[in-house]
């Protein structure tokens, strides 16, 4: 099966939004994603305003036999939902963020930004956790669980939202909450789109204040096991108001270093601090305690600026890969492979090591019974990704494979996975971010809405009948 111009004239008289064919203006525009490798030309692109559009699109993709991928902020690393002659249903229009202060509660439209929910909650001092880059799509983060700078002090993304409504595989529109429905309550908290489009959350909100401070102290590599080691140590007593950071690389030009130290190998520990920032640097000293840096930052900054302090200024421009782990303690032996970024165990080129970050979880994550949620592995020490990026694409495969040696080499220390931080494992990576009981859990889920795994350009949970 497939569309024709006649097919796509009958899709329009029921669809509020805008449709866009290869060769339509603005149809490369709305494809791109957030990685550059991705380069996929859907047959149709359905640009979505409300749940009507969505229930719409679903039913017209499905009749047609095409391939439905569901886009909101384009950060999924492999570009899943852009397939070649597909349905690509973008909610992108749906960002509406509508906030009531008083009962301390956001409903946020499938297709917003974090930095909307942010911009929308910021000026009455609220704010709810909702990642580390303003360009983030909140339906993704949430969907997979929602790590962010808030979440040690007020839970997981997926742990502050109070209802879902979703449109079905066949274009119904169900609500979910804690007494309705309350098994997709339970899968939409961490078990990412494998059961529809999620066109409206309905979020909890906390006075968290409008600063926040943030802290990173740089070493020489060969001189950061030591500190790293205490730097680790200090995660279980360390407040709810900070998330403990560390990061290893080569530097860019970046403001907060002196140009001796631009383009070079360093290695980083510190922290974030959301309130407060006088309180937060009684941290500073144990930090500071643990080795003589070459170079610190201590700044103060709104939270507004804390939320896209890391956005990427080059937008889509960038060739991407990623590989995560979840360490649910991280011994002397992973510290020194964390420091190594997967050097001496290839042939890679210095120059094409990834970076990567560790972020510590605990706190309000661990609060939550890990069988409330889909979300997984809520005993979590810290989050490790490998990130690469560069421009060349003759630069692909030794890129990508010296991100996967540095991921191998911490491998024997991992506890499991973060879905969101997930890249080619397929259906390995699925089972390293789910045990066993609740992937049978989330299985029998995926049987009841979605039997024909139309919902599958995700990483995918397939219904029995597929599986």
């Amino acid at each position: 099966m497939g569309t024709s111009r006649t097919d796509v004239a009958v899709l329009e008289r029921d669809f509020a939004g805008q449709v866009l064919l290869p060769g339509d203006e603005g149809y490369d525009r709305h494809r791109s994603v957030w990685n550059a490798m991705v380069d996929r030309r859907p047959a149709v692109i359905a640009r979505c305003t409300d749940r009507g559009d969505v229930a719409t699109a679903v039913r017209f993709g499905r009749a047609h036999g095409l391939e439905i991928g569901v886009l909101c902020g384009g950060h999924n690393i492999l570009g899943l939902p852009v397939t070649d002659g597909g349905l690509l249903i973008d909610l992108s229009p749906m960002d509406a963020v509508r906030v009531d202060p008083e009962g301390r509660r956001a409903w946020v439209q499938g297709g917003a930004l974090l930095g909307a929910l942010d911009r929308a909650t910021q000026p009455y001092g609220l704010a709810t956790t909702a990642g580390n880059v303003s360009h983030t799509g909140v339906g993704g983060l949430t969907l997979g669980g929602g790590m962010g700078w808030l979440a040690r002090g007020y839970g997981l993304s997926c742990d502050n939202v109070t209802s879902f409504e979703m449109v079905t595989a066949d274009g119904d529109v169900v609500r979910a909450d804690a007494k309705e429905n309350a098994d997709l309550f339970w899968g939409l908290r961490g078990g990412g789109g494998n059961f529809g489009v999620v066109t409206e959350f309905e979020f909890r909100l906390h006075q968290v204040g409008t600063r926040s401070l943030l802290v990173d102290l740089y070493f020489l590599p060969e001189d950061a096991a030591t500190v790293l080691r205490g730097w680790r140590d200090l995660i279980g007593d360390a407040p709810r108001h900070a998330t403990l950071t560390a990061w290893v690389g080569t530097t860019d030009d970046w403001p907060h270093l002196p140009p001796a130290l631009h383009g070079r190998p360093l290695a980083g520990v510190g922290y974030v601090w959301v309130g407060d920032p006088d309180e937060g640097r009684r941290l500073l000293p144990a930090l500071r305690d643990l080795g003589s840096p070459v170079a610190e930052r201590v700044q103060e900054l709104s939270y507004l600026d804390l939320q896209t302090m890391d956005d990427s200024a080059e937008g889509h421009r960038q060739r991407r890969y990623w590989k995560g782990h979840y360490f649910s303690e991280f011994p002397d032996d992973a510290v020194r492979a964390f420091l190594a970024r997967g050097a001496g165990v290839g042939d890679a080129d210095a120059s094409c090591l990834p970076a990567a970050g560790l972020q510590s979880y605990g706190g309000a994550i661990a609060d939550v019974a890990d069988d409330e949620t889909a979300f997984s592995h809520r005993d979590t020490l810290v989050e490790f990704v490998a990130a690469a990026r560069w421009s060349d694409p003759a630069e692909d495969a030794e890129r990508i494979a010296a991100a996967r040696r540095y991921a191998a080499s911490l491998e024997p220390f991992a506890a499991g996975a973060y879905v969101n931080a997930l890249a080619d494992e397929g259906e390995t990576g699925v089972r390293r971010a789910y045990p066993k009981e609740k992937l049978a859990r989330l299985t029998a889920l995926k049987d009841r809405y979605d039997p024909d795994n139309v919902f599958h350009l995700n990483h995918n949970i397939p219904p029995t009948s597929r599986g």
